[in-house]
């Protein structure tokens, strides 16, 4: 089954069902590529604060995040760093973004007020007045969950659509 035919089921499927969108949620489809949290992660700020003892960096200004094909925006991102033995090692465990948060992967798009991203497992979590587009369809919910390893997102709170028959995300 195509994207678009998957994302029109899942519009349908809300439209019949809107009483139910709010308590259970709504998947959609979300980008149709494997994610591989072993890819660098490259972000580029106007600032930066590090602090070795708790294992965080503060980006702070126009940040840019990149990791294969996903991109990340926002005006702040703290990052946590994976510690042993009381020091970070320089792995990233953990993002939180705040500020006009934008993510995008191709045609596909979302922005929300914040975003937290475990990078080994894969999962964003935003919060906050979130869009997603797919094409030329939209949908808005209080909350979204993208597990980039399985290509689904999980739209919370109450959901509205907007789509275009016969477009292709």
């Amino acid at each position: 089954m195509s994207v678009m035919r998957q994302t029109l089921a899942t519009l349908l499927a809300v439209a019949a069902l809107s009483g139910a969108a709010s308590a259970q949620g709504t998947q959609v489809p979300f980008g149709g590529f494997e994610h591989d949290a072993s890819l660098p992660v490259e972000i580029t700020s106007d600032s930066l604060e590090l602090d070795q003892t708790a294992g965080t960096a503060v980006f702070t200004g126009a940040v840019r995040v990149g990791q294969g094909a996903l991109r990340l925006g926002a005006s702040r991102l703290e990052v946590f760093y994976e510690s042993a033995g009381g020091s970070a090692t320089g792995q990233v465990r953990r993002m939180l973004a705040t500020g006009g948060v934008t993510l995008s992967n191709g045609a596909e798009a979302a922005e929300a007020a914040q975003a937290t991203y475990d990078v080994a497992s894969g999962v964003i979590e935003m919060q906050g007045d979130v869009l997603l587009t797919q094409g030329e369809n939209a949908l808005s919910s209080d909350g979204l969950r993208i597990d980039l390893a399985a290509g689904t997102g999980q739209l919370e709170g109450r959901v509205k659509t907007i789509f275009t028959p016969g477009t292709e995300p």
